[in-house]
């Protein structure tokens, strides 16, 4: 009676999602692949364009640094003035240098808004 029973019972082929989870489990690692290659070069491009702007940049302090060099020597500084002559002028930047300078602003505190107040009744007291 139970092989009757069981011949009736239609059979259900096994579908195994082992080949696909293969297929998509090798198509992310070559993604990934190709993503980490991808970021290998822009990691590459990136270091090179900061060696070129840092070499530009040292080139660029030096034409400066001979700018003022040529500028100095085209305009020497008198070196003859009296001790008294280039006190004044040190007086005078001081004193305009302290009347530039901000006193520091300290902010002030908001008033506490009344809904923040603690409510004295529930005001755990320990001990």
């Amino acid at each position: 009676m139970t092989l009757i029973a069981d011949a009736n019972l239609p059979i259900k082929p096994k579908h195994s999602l082992l080949p696909l989870l293969t297929v998509v489990f090798l198509i992310s690692y070559g993604l990934l692949t190709f993503l980490v290659v991808e970021q290998d070069r822009v990691i590459a491009a990136q270091r090179s364009l900061i060696r070129q702007i840092l070499a530009d940049s040292n080139e660029l302090s030096a034409l400066k640094g001979k700018a003022v060099r040529e500028q100095n020597q085209a305009h020497p500084r008198s070196q003859g003035h009296s001790p008294a002559a280039s006190a004044s002028p040190r007086k005078r930047s001081k004193s305009s240098h302290d009347m530039r300078r901000m006193p520091k602003l300290v902010p002030e505190k908001p008033p506490i808004p009344a809904s923040d107040a603690m409510d004295e009744r529930r005001a755990l007291i320990t001990i």
